[in-house]
């Protein structure tokens, strides 16, 4: 377990530059690559609104099963730097007081969350509560695991075993939730950043780390003023929900010092995609009460069981709030 210090190891400065580093460090590794950089015709195609264009034969989309497995291994490589940057920085700043090498190494570990302290399951149903309307949708279609319509072979494996499906719901969580969550909370609370900051000001470099995607969108709905219009309207779109979405993954990070309860809701999320409840109604008129009821249920019950199932004593983060409102015998704030 990691110890108490007196002060904290880190400026608040050199935080913000460990965060951006690990933020460029994870996008730029996509551009380093030809392999894994995109390439679009130089052409202004004009398009019907709301679609995108057809492929030209010598274009690389984000899509392509060569460009996807390309950044696989880009972004694969940066994560592993950025954890290999916080043990690095752990034991230039921390370990001198840690004195031993398998303490430093503990204490990296369970600032980036990889630890097995507390295996309670609670924090994994707090996200799929919040979920109860598109889930209710999906039960109505019949769509759900081993309901009538659900297929291993047309639904699991075109989800999951795909290229696409590989780097959106497995590789990505995975990837991001290492980056953006442990590595960036952990240089932060090195640093002594308050808790409010990690969760509300943290997750803005996970939303801006989304914004490169304008470029995709402008060049594949046909680089007109149009297209540059849509390009930024989805790019701001996705910069709040990512940023929001952020924020109740670095609770959860936060909250139960484990990386996995935020990884697995990050996966679950990908996978269920936005709420369409307009739609939904729409599509099941004589079911639109209870379709909002269970929406409403699913927010309700995802307020009241956010805290309680979602605390551990066994967290780093959260013991250092507790230490930080209990001063020692000089009368000092302890930093954990």
């Amino acid at each position: 377990m990691p110890l108490v210090f007196p002060v904290p190891p880190l400026s608040t400065t050199f935080a913000h530059l460990l965060s951006l580093s690990f933020v460029f460090g994870y996008v730029g590794s996509i551009y380093l690559s030809k392999n894994s950089r995109l390439s679009f015709s130089g052409k202004v195609i004009h398009v019907a609104n709301g679609q995108a264009r057809l492929k030209e034969q010598d274009e690389r989309w984000r899509d392509d099963p060569d460009v996807i497995k390309a950044r696989l291994v880009a972004v694969g490589f940066a994560t592993l730097v950025c954890c290999i940057g916080v043990i690095g920085v752990v034991k230039c700043f921390v370990g001198d007081v840690e004195h031993s090498t398998s303490i430093t190494l503990e204490s990296s570990l369970t600032r980036l969350g990889l630890t097995f302290d507390d295996l309670s399951i609670y924090p994994y149903l707090v996200t799929p509560i919040l979920f109860l309307g598109p889930l209710y949708v999906r039960y109505l279609s019949e769509t759900l695991p081993f309901q009538r319509k659900y297929s291993i072979k047309y639904d699991f494996v075109p989800t999951f075993m795909s290229w696409q499906g590989i780097r959106n719901y497995i590789f990505a969580p995975i990837t991001e939730e290492l980056v953006f969550r442990a590595c960036v909370l952990s240089v932060y609370q090195l640093s002594g950043a308050s808790i409010i900051s990690m969760v509300f000001l943290s997750p803005m470099s996970f939303g801006a780390a989304h914004i490169h995607h304008a470029w995709d969108i402008f060049n594949r709905y046909g680089k007109t003023a149009v297209a540059a219009k849509r390009a930024v309207i989805i790019c701001l779109f996705q910069f709040a929900y990512t940023t929001l979405f952020g924020a109740y993954c670095s609770f959860l990070f936060i909250r139960t010092g484990s990386l996995f309860p935020p990884l697995v809701a990050h996966s679950f999320c990908n996978v269920i995609g936005l709420p369409q409840i307009t739609a939904e109604m729409k599509r099941w008129p004589r079911r639109k009460y209870a379709i909002i009821a269970t929406y409403l249920v699913g927010i309700g019950s995802f307020i009241y069981t956010l805290g309680p199932w979602t605390y551990s004593a066994e967290s780093l983060y959260w013991l250092r709030l507790t230490l930080e409102r209990t001063p020692n015998n000089s009368g000092q704030k302890p930093f954990y």
